[in-house]
């Protein structure tokens, strides 16, 4: 007998959407049981074949659960925030809010065809005031908090502000830094905004500049995994590396906390030893190197300081704000011209170059503990995001630091005697140190010690725990976005009381990028330059008929 499917899934459907059968209540007495999708983006092209290759298989475990008498919650949404979507109404002169809509409703349908049983009372959608209400309102807990390193968790950052105004911030032993430590005193002579340009070093949501890849004919910042070859997957336009403001989640101060945690979940051994590697933690020293004929100093972090002999040139990212105030006269075209090459490159991609690439900047770092002028380079190879953004290359150790020697003929120093033949590097932390000054006959593996405390006692060095994994960047310089509740103020960030929100978008008819890499609210004047004295006064209203709400993104407009 034929199969109608037409009649058939259509008659059962209706019947689905009709009795409410997949709506779930929160009063039941049966077994909890959630099961998560991930939320699709509504393109206008519809739903592609990986989505429903995914959702079938948690549909089918859903209704396994509820036979087996679970009370099931199997929720849809719409990741509906986003680049394409503002892209695409440039391009055809739609509001995003419009086009999102419309692709929303397209893929219900889709969806609804394919007889999943979600329950579509409980539909999330990021574009909606009401569910970015709550993201913002967790942001203001983020920003409100810091790390408290004693009890290692998130405390009120407005006990931090206490502590600050009664016994300052002092080192436990030692001499105090300035603009590290200060007394109470101190703290309470420094104006508004110095106090809280030292706070926000220390709220878990913070303000800070970071190097992204930037593009200009999207007019935003795009991650790594969005640049193929130096230009945009999206539209293919060209993608520098840009300097620019930035919000980030301080994840780093969990990373002690992550790595403990592994050891109380149910994870195979090789997906622990994948994040462990993620996290990246590593114990060594942080130093500094003097500047031949210059009042910048190097900073450098290795987990190696027994080879501060070896030393025989240092790399820096090209990125730095240091190689434009160091480069010589003689090689700052060669300089120049580099650095825009390493501007059109993905850091993705400058990890995976296997051709040898850099540039002399014409520059010379002083070991401090042998006085060797060592010459200074730029490579892609090192990232501006990890550890100080330079790095200390001893060829006889490092494969990698001895081809980069052999390509620009550096000479290579050999302090490991026997262990190194000169034609390959040897990374053994076995050997007997040579040519290593006040080191010479050590273990290598009993030098770090004594190195760490001749660096300590000078004052050029201190140890250091140093992390792989980065802080969490929000990088959305663009229109179709929650926007960040914060107020700039004379160059103070100013949060909104939780009451307030959500801080909703304001409508546009016509929009584009603003001004000096800037997003589009940035073109808003009566949205973004409002008193932060009144922000308690004012609604938040999308319509285009009433003032602009108070606050905005700290990527749309500048403070």
């Amino acid at each position: 007998m034929e199969y109608k499917y037409n009649e058939i899934e259509k008659k059962w459907q209706d019947a689905w959407k009709k009795n409410q059968t997949y709506k779930v209540s929160n009063n039941s007495d049966k077994p909890k049981y959630y099961v998560l999708d991930m939320f699709p983006y509504p393109s206008g092209a519809g739903l592609h074949v990986g989505h429903p290759l995914g959702y079938i298989a948690s549909d089918i475990y859903s209704r396994y659960k509820r036979l087996k008498g679970f009370n099931v919650l199997h929720p849809m949404g719409f990741d509906s925030f986003g680049l394409p979507a503002e892209q695409y109404a440039i391009e055809t002169g739609q509001h995003p809010a419009a086009t999102t809509k419309n692709n929303i409703a397209t893929f219900k349908a889709q969806l609804d065809k394919i007889g999943f049983c979600y329950d579509w009372n409980r539909e999330v959608r990021t574009s909606d005031p009401q569910y970015y209400k709550w993201t913002q309102w967790i942001f203001l807990q983020l920003f409100n908090s810091y790390f408290c390193n004693r009890q290692k968790k998130a405390l009120p950052i407005s006990g931090l502000i206490n502590k600050y105004a009664t016994a300052g911030a002092l080192p436990k032993k030692g001499k105090s830094v300035t603009g590290i430590h200060f007394t109470a005193d101190e703290w309470k002579g420094y104006s508004t905004k110095e106090q809280e340009d030292i706070l926000m070093k220390h709220r878990l949501a913070f303000c800070a500049y970071g190097v992204v890849n930037w593009c200009e004919a999207l007019g935003t910042v795009l991650a790594n995994d969005e640049v193929v070859n130096g230009v945009s997957e999206r539209g293919g336009h060209p993608v520098e590396k840009k300097k620019m403001r930035q919000w980030y989640l301080r994840i780093t101060a969990y990373a002690d906390r992550l790595l403990e945690g592994l050891e109380k979940v149910d994870f195979s051994e090789s997906m622990k030893e994948m994040q462990r590697n993620w996290i990246g933690k590593s114990q060594g020293a942080e130093m500094d190197f003097a500047i031949k004929e210059s009042e910048q100093v190097l900073k450098v972090y290795t987990t190696r300081p027994d080879t501060i002999f070896g030393v025989d040139f240092m790399v820096v990212a090209p990125e730095m704000d240091l190689v434009r105030q160091i480069k010589s006269t003689e090689q700052a075209t060669a300089v120049d011209e580099y650095i825009a090459y390493v501007k059109s490159r993905s850091d993705v991609d400058r990890m995976a170059e296997k051709k040898i690439t850099g540039c002399f900047t014409g520059a010379y770092a002083i070991n401090p503990l042998s006085g060797q002028q060592i010459p200074i380079y730029i490579s892609e190879y090192v990232l501006a995001g990890y550890g100080t953004g330079a790095i200390m290359a001893v060829p006889c150790g490092d494969e990698r630091d001895f081809k980069f020697a052999q390509h620009f003929n550096i000479p290579v120093s050999n302090i490991i005697g026997k262990y190194f033949n000169g034609e390959e590097a040897n990374a053994s932390k076995e050997a007997t140190l040579e040519n290593s000054g006040f080191l010479n006959g050590m273990k290598m593996m009993d030098a770090s010690e004594l190195v760490l405390k001749k660096l300590e006692e000078q004052g050029i060095g201190k140890r250091k725990v140093n992390y792989r994994m980065r802080d969490a960047g929000f990088s959305r310089q663009r229109y179709w976005g929650e926007p960040f509740p914060i107020i700039w103020s004379d160059g103070v960030a100013i949060p909104l009381d939780a009451d307030e929100l959500p801080l909703q978008l304001p409508h546009v008819d016509k929009y584009g990028p603003g001004p000096d890499g800037e997003g589009p609210l940035a073109n808003i004047t009566d949205w973004v330059n409002v008193s932060a004295g009144t922000k308690h006064d004012l609604t938040p209203s999308p319509s285009p008929k009433e003032k602009g709400v108070v606050g905005h993104s700290v990527f749309d407009s500048a403070p």
